[in-house]
């Protein structure tokens, strides 16, 4: 990629940029999430083979560009505060739908543990009798998802929509992902019972999932919320709030909580798409997402590319050394992200990589998150050099404390 010629590059250009780049990502994943929804209602028209592995391509392609937008998160609390409701995880599924009994009966920690409102038109919601006869996008959203304050009450998203499409995943951190029978969805020849109510909650939550990004997305546009906020914080704002997205999904979230967490437990309940087995993706391109934010170069799904004013650009103007070795970091990160997700696509899941004892792919997840923690210090090193002062990265107890996790 060729850059802008530095005398060219202003910070207020870079800012403008980087708004005009996340505008762009949302939109994708608002089309990503149409196009996903319009394929639920064909599975829910003739719930077949063919359809659900449609829908379940669908919901997979809506990753891709919605996991390139995790970058705006931590420095824009517009995103912040909103994301719960689209990408929370992990989920006590229960509260949903039925469950394998493995999972077990009940939680001291969550009352709903095993709630399966699908299966009941009542629950109750601390010591109340709620009705839940109907299941809507506004049920979902007002009562359900993170009922009685429990994060783990998680009701809408990509996650709830992935469980519901693909169900558990029993393998445990053996081969294989949710079997959901496609029956599940059938009128005629119900399994598992309560069909039609199972019907309405994947109803219900794809056409949620559509308006929470129609509401994203509006807020990136002109005279939009996230827009205005970050236009109105400065250049100073401006430029802290794109790097501390990009360090603290690297090193708190991404390195931290979705990665060696699990890999510290062996636990494949810590994967971020755990009922699909495509955590590989989901980690790869947040990675993708973050350097975009520093090269301002996106690829959208049709395949066309953004380009413009960067902070890479900038950062070669201040100190070309660091702004050379933080670009290397960067596609270094996603040189072992693609190294996992061909080891995902050829060898085992992330799921199995985790396991306890298995070195090899123990070692593939390490190296990703050798090289997040790697890219967060020159990302560190890149705030010192545009001296933006002191900004605070999340951090994480898996990184910093690992003995913590275990108490």
């Amino acid at each position: 990629m060729t850059s802008i010629a530095l005398a060219e590059v202003t910070p207020e250009a870079v800012i403008a940029h980087y708004v005009d780049v996340a505008e762009a990502k949302y939109d994708d994943a608002l089309a990503t999430a149409r196009a996903l929804d319009k394929a639920i209602e064909d599975l829910l028209a003739n719930p077949t083979e063919e359809t659900v592995q449609a829908a379940k391509s669908a919901w997979l392609s809506a990753r891709v560009p919605y996991q390139q937008t995790e970058v705006y998160r931590f420095g824009n609390a517009i995103v912040d505060d909103w994301e719960g409701r689209v990408n929370a995880w992990p989920l006590d599924e229960g509260l949903i739908d039925y469950v394998d009994a493995s999972y077990g009966s009940d939680s001291d920690e969550n009352s709903l543990f095993t709630a399966n409102v699908i299966a009941n038109p009542s629950i109750r919601i601390n010591g109340k009798t709620v009705d839940a006869g109907a299941i809507t996008p506004e049920f979902i959203s007002g009562t359900l998802q993170e009922a009685g304050g429990i994060e783990a009450n998680v009701a809408s998203g990509y996650h709830a929509i992935e469980f519901l499409l693909w169900g558990q995943d029993l393998n445990g951190n053996g081969p294989g992902a949710g079997s959901r029978p496609v029956t599940d969805y059938s009128l005629e020849n119900c399994t598992n019972g309560n069909c039609d109510r199972r019907r309405e909650y994947l109803s219900a939550a794809s056409d949620l999932l559509v308006t929470d990004l129609e509401e994203m997305a509006a807020n990136w546009k002109a005279g939009g919320a996230a827009r205005a906020a970050l236009q109105e914080s400065g250049v100073s704002g401006g430029l802290s709030t794109i790097l501390t997205g990009m360090g603290s999904l690297s090193y708190g979230e991404l390195a931290g909580e979705r990665m060696k967490l699990g890999l510290l437990l062996g636990d494949p309940e810590e994967e971020h798409d755990c009922f699909s087995d495509n955590t590989h993706n989901s980690h790869r391109y947040d990675a993708v997402g973050i350097r975009t934010a520093y090269t301002g170069a996106y690829t959208r799904p049709d395949g066309s590319e953004m380009t413009g004013p960067s902070l890479a650009d900038l950062l070669a103007e201040k100190d070309p050394a660091i702004a050379a070795e933080l670009s290397a970091d960067l596609d270094a990160t996603v040189e072992a992200m693609e190294a996992m997700v061909e080891r995902a696509e050829k060898v085992e899941a992330y799921d199995q990589m985790i396991a306890v004892g298995n070195e090899a792919g123990n070692a593939t997840v390490q190296a990703a998150i050798d090289a997040l923690v790697k890219q967060t210090r020159s990302i560190e090193r890149a705030i010192a050099a545009l001296e933006l002062g002191a900004i605070d990265l999340e951090g994480s107890d898996s990184l910093d404390s690992p003995d913590a996790v275990f108490q």
